[in-house]
C-alpha cells in the first residue's frame, strides 16, 4: 500500500501541479489552480494541504527556470514590448506596469496589466475611441493597503496580438498601490523608464 505523502510534501506537489496549470493552460486564478491541482492528484482533504499563493508563485518561477528556457524569455520579452507600447500610448495617465509581466512570471497566456491615473476616468475611453481602438469596459474590485476595497473602472483591448487591461485610479491612487493577491503586500509597480530598462536587460 502506497504511503500517503507528508502534508508538507503534498503542499509542494499541489503547488507544482498548480504551476503547471498556470503555465500550460493559462489558469491565472490561483484559487482555481489549487483546486484543479488537488482534484487531479486525488486530494480530497483540502484542509491544511493547499499551498499558499506565495508557494504557487515560487513553484511557477522554478518551473519557468527549469523548463521555460528561450520560450519563456521570448514570451516575456514580447509581453514587455507590448507593455512599453501601451504605456507610451497612455503616457498622459502616468501608467504603471503591474502583475506577472512585471514580476517575470508571465506565461504566453497572460495579458499586460496597467494602472492608469486620472481624475476623469472617462478620458481613457474617449482616447481609445478617438484612436479607433475597440475596447471592453468593466470594473475591478481591489483590496486597499489601508483597508477596505476600491472599485476601479477597467478597460480591456488588444494591442497587436497582446491583450491589455488598464485599471483606472484617481491621481491619489499613485500613492497607495492595491494589495497583491499573491503575497498580500502592496503591488509592485513600474513606470515606463523602469520597464524599458527591464526590456533592455533581457
Amino acid at each position: 500500500m502506497a504511503r500517503q505523502p507528508a502534508r508538507k510534501d503534498l503542499r509542494i506537489v499541489i503547488a507544482q501541479e498548480a504551476a503547471r496549470a498556470i503555465a500550460e493552460e493559462g489558469v491565472r486564478d490561483y484559487a482555481l489552480a489549487k483546486r484543479k491541482a488537488a482534484a487531479r492528484l486525488g486530494v480530497r482533504d483540502l484542509h491544511g494541504n493547499l499551498p499558499s499563493n506565495v508557494e504557487i508563485e515560487a513553484a511557477l518561477e522554478e518551473r519557468q527556470r527549469l523548463f521555460g528556457g528561450a520560450s519563456h524569455g521570448g514570451d516575456l520579452a514580447r509581453l514587455r514590448r507590448a507593455a512599453v507600447a501601451a504605456m507610451r500610448l497612455f503616457q498622459h495617465f502616468e501608467p504603471r506596469l503591474v502583475g506577472p509581466v512585471l514580476t517575470g512570471t508571465a506565461t504566453a497566456h497572460d495579458l499586460v496589466q496597467l494602472h492608469l491615473f486620472t481624475d476623469s476616468p472617462e478620458q481613457v475611453s474617449i482616447m481609445l475611441l478617438g484612436l479607433g481602438i475597440p475596447h471592453e469596459e468593466l470594473e475591478r474590485r481591489l483590496k486597499r493597503s489601508a483597508g477596505g476595497h476600491v472599485v476601479a473602472p477597467t478597460l480591456r483591448f488588444v494591442a497587436g496580438e497582446v491583450a491589455v487591461e488598464a485599471i483606472v485610479f484617481e491621481y491619489d491612487g499613485l500613492r497607495e498601490a492595491p494589495v497583491s493577491l499573491v503575497d498580500g503586500k502592496p503591488m509592485r509597480r513600474a513606470n515606463l523608464r523602469e520597464v524599458e530598462a527591464l526590456l533592455a536587460a533581457g
